[in-house]
């Protein structure tokens, strides 16, 4: 696949499962807005990786929240391990640190076999950060706290999504991940 195809695909999962399902209430307003960048990462590295990760962070805080509010860093030709992905977020946060992005920038993590600690590998409630492909998301702080002033009880988001996804049943997720899957082969 090139680029492009991996993009449609992410947009395709935006629209219906992270928006759709309202697992992010705060995505729907700059998505709609075109304030959500969506870029792939040509690494095949885990220190190419890093170094696409500094430059978008570098793109997004040179930016204005009102040009570009966050970035989805697609990454499907390294990590496709979860548990090396897993292993992998300890470099992130400390490239964090070393970028003085603390309080400026997070990241938040998506892959397609993601699984949480303490959950079964085909829990429903992993599928709350299933994307199609491995992937890094930075987060302006700034745009985070101030979508959260304005959202009643943020803090059940995460058990609200669950419930959700255990409503829909593992069938119900697969169904509508199916729905969206790419018309070209990976």
């Amino acid at each position: 696949m090139n680029a492009q195809d991996y993009i449609a695909h992410t947009r395709r999962w935006l629209e219906q499962i992270v928006i759709g399902l309202n697992f992010c209430p705060f995505a729907a307003k700059p998505y709609r807005l075109g304030q959500i960048r969506i870029e792939v990462s040509e690494a095949t590295t885990t220190d190419a990786l890093s170094a696409d990760l500094i430059a978008e962070g570098e793109y997004l805080i040179s930016h204005p929240w009102k040009e570009v509010e966050t970035t989805l860093l697609i990454h499907p030709h390294v990590l496709s391990n979860f548990f090396d992905y897993n292993e992998y977020l300890r470099e992130v946060e400390a490239l964090v640190v070393e970028e003085n992005w603390e309080g400026v920038l997070q990241v938040a993590s998506f892959h397609p076999h993601y699984q949480f600690g303490g959950e079964a590998p085909d829990a429903v409630s992993n599928y709350t950060n299933r994307s199609p492909y491995p992937m890094l998301h930075l987060i302006r702080e700034e745009r985070l706290e101030a979508a959260l002033e304005h959202y009643e009880a943020p803090e059940d988001i995460p058990n609200r999504n669950i419930a959700r996804l255990e409503a829909m049943g593992r069938t119900g997720i697969l169904d509508l991940l199916h729905q969206i899957k790419p018309k070209s082969k990976i």
